[in-house]
Parts: C-alpha cells; structure tokens; sequence
C-alpha cells in the first residue's frame, strides 16, 4: 500500500481513540503527538507538521460535535478534514481529445508514465498514442516502443533523429486521429537552460494542452522546488509524483508539491501498467486512515469486469445457479481487479487489520482453486460431487498440487453454495438487492 508506515501511525492513533473510556485533553494532546511524530518520519516539512497538529488541536479542545455526532467521531473528522488540508487542493485532466507533454529531470519516471496514462486514457474508452521525443537518453526510443506494444498504443519515434522539436512535431502530425497523443520529453540531471530551452519548444511544437512534471516521491521535498522551477519556466497544469509505493518519503513529496500550489492530478502506486491513479486528497487520506475508498474501488470494478458478464453471473446466482463454473468467473473476476493488498485498503475497516500474510495467502489460494478447476471435465465442474477419491488424485496430479487442496476447493465450493442457496430462498433479501442493482444501473430481470 502507498506510505504505508505513515498509514499504519495514522491507523494506532485512531484506535487510541476508539479504544479510550472518553476523550478529554490529555488523549487529544497524546493523539496529536502521535501524529506530528508519523508526519514527520514520513518526511513532512517539519514547520508544516507542527502547524497542522497545532490546529488539530486547537480545533479538537475547542470546537463542538455537531448534534448526533460523538466526541471520538468529531476528533476522528477533524484528524481527516486536517490532513485532506496538507495536500491541498487537485484538479482533473479532462477526458478528451488532447495533448499531453510530459516534463521532469532524469530518473524519475517520465517515460514508464507515459506508458501508465495512455492506458489510463484506454480505459477510460479513449484513443492515445505515444510520441518519443526523448532524444539524449539511448534506451528512452526502445522502451516507450515496448510500453506502446504492450498496451496496442500507436507509437511514433526516430531513433536516429537528434532535434526533439522536429520529432515531436512529426509524431504529432502522424498520431493526429488518435484522441490523446502523449508525448515523452527528454530529462537532465539539473533543471539546465538548454532542457529549459528544449522543452519550451518541444511545447510550441506539441502545442500541449496538458504540461504535466513527472516526480520521484523518493525525492521527498525537494519536490517544491523542483516543481516551481519547472512551473516558472514552462507553466506546467498538473504533477504525476511516482513511486509512491514503499517510500518513507512519499509524505514530504506530496505535501511539498501542494505547498507550491502545483495541482498534484495522478499518482504512481506500482511498477505495473495499471498502477496510475487519478489523485483525490479525500480518497487518499480516507485510505491512509483505514477508511476504505468505496468509490475507487467501484471504478475499478467497472474498469476491470465485463459488464454483461457480470450481469449474466447475478442472474444465475440469483436464480440459485452455483457450479464451479461459477465459482471460477467469480474468482476471475476479483482476480482481474488487482492484488488483495490494494483491493482491501480500499476497503473500509479491512486494509488496516489485514496482515500481508493473510492477503498473499489468500491471493495464491485462488490461483491455486482456478488451477485446479482448469484439470477438472466438464461434467465435474457442473456437477462436484462427482468428485470422489479417485477424481481428486487425477485432479490432484494434473494440477500439481496436493489431493488436500482439491478437497479444500470442494469445502469452499460447499460453504458458498450453502450460502446462496440460503440467499436465493430469502425473497425480501432478493427483492432489496435487485433494487440497489437496478439503482446502480445494473438491468436484472427477477424472473
């Protein structure tokens, strides 16, 4: 998970609160401790620190609960709407025809990023194509053509060619019925002139609606000055802060970024093409706090299954319908969303109590299910209890595994369908969800 020692602080605070008789000013005093100390490890501008906890605490001795609200709910809010402040304030890059140029110094991700958005951009239902315009950096050429390939992006690159501008300009032209054509600039190790110089025209020649820098979260928070640098020289709209996963310095990037007034509009979260998030302050800090992210999650979820699929799988469930055929779509389907880890943070009350263990053990458990489902026929798959002695060694063996994972499959399949069937009985619980389903804009015909 993103800043996950600083979220696991933020977490202990919390249930400090949750597990006190009652909230008076020493808790508050201890809590806001607490807090500036996880900030502060997390590589937070110590000043800022001390001003945000200052006013954490000044709010939480002074102010009032609203009517219906707790004492322990109100300080819980105030600890959320006062980090949701740190970062400040973001923005959306609209999803549209556009063109987008990609800016920052060498090392920090710009070329695997734009890899990221284009997908991001497909998922969304658009076009977008890939210009390589980094022409200092020898491997940029082939490894901005191997992100295109991977994603079925168009690409447009001159390995020979030396004069940016030119290519740019070129590769434009040439992914002009593409709808968002990314284009990937060159770096340097200091924020030179000539880069400067380069960029400008590199800009001109784009004629970029989107001017996006791409930083390092490791940088920590010399990322506000390098983002207001690169600000005063090319305008940029927006910044991509990367490799937020597993860095201590992920807090002091974000928060240092903010301070510039530099609107922070994705986040890199992982090395894999999928791992680029829209950047929501709520969202991000209702994750670090052990809140959940129902709406990311649910974006995911659209993204990542087959709608009529989906439907098609509720309307057999429903019907009381449950074989193993249904057992593996169901898994695939949770599969194809991403790993457990990322899914229950997003999880409300889940990602903070769930040990890594657990999650990994739980995600090779249902890789190992579908590899055993794949050995099984047909008729075993429809019907399980054909599944005796004999069959389990024979699945057993063609999967590679042990005759007691076949029978833990059988035990897990047997609990589910148990359940379902109870579900499928139950009228008013049938009738409740075909209301929210229907609400939600899923078609279901209860007959």
């Amino acid at each position: 998970m993103v800043l996950e020692k600083l979220g696991g602080s933020l977490r202990e605070a919390l249930r400090k609160i949750a597990g006190a008789s009652y909230v008076d000013e020493s808790l508050i005093k201890e809590i806001v401790r607490d807090i500036q100390r996880a900030l502060i490890q997390a590589d937070v501008n110590v000043q800022l620190a001390l001003a945000i906890t200052k006013q954490l605490q000044r709010r939480a001795l002074e102010e009032k609960p609203p009517p219906g609200m707790s004492p322990r709910e109100h300080v819980v809010r105030i600890i959320y709407e006062e980090l949701v402040r740190i970062l400040g304030t973001t923005r959306e890059v609209p999803l549209q025809k556009q063109r987008i140029l990609l800016v920052g110094l060498y090392g920090q991700g710009k070329t695997t990023t734009a890899g990221k958005l284009a997908k991001f951009f497909q998922k969304k239902g658009l076009s977008a194509g890939l210009v390589a315009a980094d022409v200092h950096r020898p491997a940029a050429y082939d490894q901005l053509k191997q992100l295109a390939e991977q994603i079925n992006a168009p690409f447009y690159g001159d390995p020979s060619a030396k004069d940016a501008v030119k290519i740019a300009k070129a590769g434009v032209k040439a992914l002009e019925g593409t709808d968002v054509i990314i284009v990937d600039s060159s770096g340097r190790h200091a924020l030179e002139p000539d880069l400067i110089a380069e960029i400008e025209g590199v800009a001109k020649a784009v004629q970029a609606d989107e001017r996006l820098l791409v930083l390092d979260a490791t940088v920590g928070q010399q990322a506000g000055p390098q983002a207001k640098a690169f600000h005063d020289a090319v305008g940029i709209t927006g910044v991509i802060v990367t490799k937020l996963d597993g860095t201590a310095k992920g807090g002091g990037a974000l928060s240092a970024v903010a301070e510039v007034k530099a609107p922070i509009v994705f986040i890199g979260v992982g090395e894999k093409i999928d791992d680029l998030e829209k950047f929501e302050p709520p969202r991000f800090i209702s994750r670090l706090l052990g809140m959940g992210d129902l709406e990311t999650l649910l974006e995911r979820a659209q993204e990542a299954i087959d709608t009529q699929k989906a439907e098609a799988l509720t309307k057999k469930i429903m019907a009381g319908k449950f074989t193993l055929h249904e057992m593996y779509e169901q898994i695939e389907m949770l599969t194809d969303m991403g790993p457990m880890r990322k899914l229950a943070s997003l999880i409300p009350g889940v990602g903070g109590k769930m040990k890594d263990a657990d999650m990994e053990n739980t995600q090779a458990r249902l890789r190992r299910f579908k590899i055993i489902m794949d050995s099984m026929t047909d008729d075993e798959m429809k019907d399980p209890k054909l599944v005796k002695s004999s069959r389990v060694q024979r699945i057993a063996r063609g999967a590679g595994v042990a005759p007691r994972d076949v029978k833990e499959l059988l035990r897990n399949y047997e609990m589910s369908r148990k359940a379902i069937k109870g579900f499928a009985g139950n009228r008013k619980m049938r009738k409740q969800l075909l209301q929210q389903l229907e609400a939600s804009g899923v078609n279901l015909d209860e007959g």
